[in-house]
């Protein structure tokens, strides 16, 4: 399990992500469509456009980690923003929602 240190804000990407992005793609995303800065510790997450796939990005201080998840079954619920950024606090998370 990876700690996040305290302070830490996770952020949604608002509306669908091409999942072929990699670390680069997705800093450069977080600079020109969130307006925040990749490198500042916090956690920014993206959903690709079917529902099925998230990928976290984070600046752990030392070097930049990349998580993707893909779903079986179901999809991630997203919020119904189309553009921008969404910050989460500590009692929400992406629950999945059964197809």
């Amino acid at each position: 399990m990876i700690g996040l240190p305290a302070g830490t804000r996770v952020w949604l990407a608002a509306g669908a992500t091409d999942m072929r992005r990699g670390f680069d793609g997705l800093a450069a995303t977080v600079q020109a469509t969130l307006h925040e800065d990749p490198f500042s510790g916090h956690v920014f997450v993206f959903r690709g456009r079917k529902g099925d796939r998230l990928k976290v990005l984070w600046w752990s201080g030392d070097g930049m980690c990349l998580l993707a998840k893909r779903l079986e079954h179901g999809h991630f619920v997203w919020p119904s923003a189309e553009s921008g950024c969404v910050h989460l606090t500590s009692a929400s998370n992406p629950p999945t929602k059964p197809q």
